[in-house]
């Protein structure tokens, strides 16, 4: 078959493997006939494509990214590729952060996305000092320009510590405006429970769902994740939680990590592990080799009912010095890292359904009915999907084929060497 090619109108895709999990059935992958009408899937109908049992998938979600910083890192190095580096380096480059700046960036990073198979997006918008004036109208115009091709949800990105400041409250209004999400990062800080309590209670006034970075460190110390599942329990709050990273729970004692789980589950808060940027950030030291891949503990929690999700996070900026917003390398490197392969079969819901879930995204999936958002893989397995980088995939939107081509980083040069 030519890999490349397509028809349009009515048409069956015949032989192709798909992960039984994606239709709700136990086993592997299974071998089907997926039917393509007006833009849906349906029984199969129209002229039959031999697929030679091309895996397809559905399209990605992407829940937990940071547009906003994408592509900066050729003018904001980390000088040492710590965490601490990372933050110092992006707070300063904070002085460049333009609405022309940002849109252009992140359009960027949407544009590489979408061509690789992503049909949502949650970023998380660096909103201190001022900054959500500029970025998060920026984001509506993007969640404009992009819908019906890519549909963008935003959450404000600031520290435990700028609640009760003067811009809080303005904060969170601009979420509530922008029909965003209510973002905080946790970690520990004197009165830490007191400030949950009221994030919470400003969310919940407002009628928002939270997402959290969580104890993003290896320090077994920070315990933020059981004091955010605390507040859900004492507060009652009926609103999606979203958490992040949750590092330090690969390093803590087992029973106590293992409590902290059972709480989480009992709360019902979600989880979003980002792989790629925990191994690159987590346990470096210079001249020691990591010992920790900073991972959390993503089996323990899908083994307790906590929904688990996948994301990009960073990409090519101080926190993450690579990636390029494509889905099948978070799948990739997660399994790898996570050992998520000689596991449950159903891990591949957490790169689409589950996000979709998690975000309350649109359903996606292969069910009859639902919109043909799909990714084809020249694969006829895990193994050969995971070899190869899959650069000659096919993305269906509506049913049809959309142009794949990758912006060329040469776009960027100009803004980025403006301000070096």
């Amino acid at each position: 078959m030519d890999f490349m090619v397509l028809p349009s109108g009515a048409f069956t895709l015949k032989n192709v493997t798909v992960p039984a999990a994606i239709f709700g059935q136990r086993g592997d992958l299974i071998s089907t006939d997926i039917g393509i009408v007006d833009g849906q899937i349906s029984a199969p109908s129209g002229k039959g494509i031999e697929m030679g049992e091309a895996m397809v998938l559905p399209a990605f979600v992407d829940c937990h990214t940071h547009l906003d910083k994408g592509h900066i890192l050729p003018r904001a190095q980390n000088p040492d590729g710590t965490f601490i580096g990372a933050l110092t380096s992006v707070r300063e480059d904070h002085l460049n952060w333009t609405s022309k700046d940002v849109r252009t960036r992140a359009d960027f990073s949407i544009r590489c996305a979408y061509a690789h198979g992503t049909r949502a997006i949650r970023t998380h918008v660096d909103s201190m000092n001022g900054q959500y004036k500029r970025s998060w109208p920026v984001f509506a115009g993007l969640r404009e320009k992009w819908a019906n091709k890519v549909e963008l949800q935003m959450t404000s990105l600031i520290t435990c510590e700028s609640y009760g400041m003067p811009e809080y409250a303005e904060i969170a209004a601009t979420v509530a405006h922008f029909d965003g999400v209510l973002g905080m990062v946790s970690f520990p800080m004197p009165d830490l429970k007191k400030v949950l309590l009221g994030h919470f209670e400003t969310a919940g006034n407002l009628g928002l769902a939270l997402d959290f970075h969580t104890d993003e460190t290896m320090d077994p110390s920070s315990e933020t994740l059981r004091v955010i599942a605390e507040c859900v329990m004492e507060t009652g709050f009926c609103g999606r939680v979203l958490v992040g990273h949750c590092c330090s729970l690969s390093q803590q004692e087992e029973n106590l990590a293992m409590d902290t789980l059972d709480l989480v589950a009992k709360a019902k808060i979600d989880v979003v592990s980002l792989p790629m940027c925990n191994l690159y950030l987590q346990d470096r030291h210079a001249g020691r080799t990591p010992r920790g891949r900073g991972v959390t503990l993503v089996h323990e929690m899908k083994a307790r009912g906590i929904n688990v999700s996948f994301a990009s996070d960073n990409t090519r900026d101080p926190f993450y010095a690579y990636g390029d917003m494509d889905m099948l390398e978070v799948m990739r490197m997660a399994t790898r890292i996570a050992h998520l392969d000689h596991s449950d079969f159903d891990w591949v819901k957490s790169f689409s359904q589950t996000p979709a879930e998690v975000c309350d995204f649109p359903d996606l999936s292969l069910a009859q009915g639902t919109t043909a958002d799909l990714v084809i893989f020249n694969a006829r397995n895990w193994n050969e999907l995971y070899s190869r980088p899959q650069s000659d995939r096919i993305v269906l939107r509506n049913g049809i084929a959309i142009d794949r081509k990758l912006p060329s980083y040469s776009e960027l040069d100009a803004l980025l060497e403006a301000y070096k």
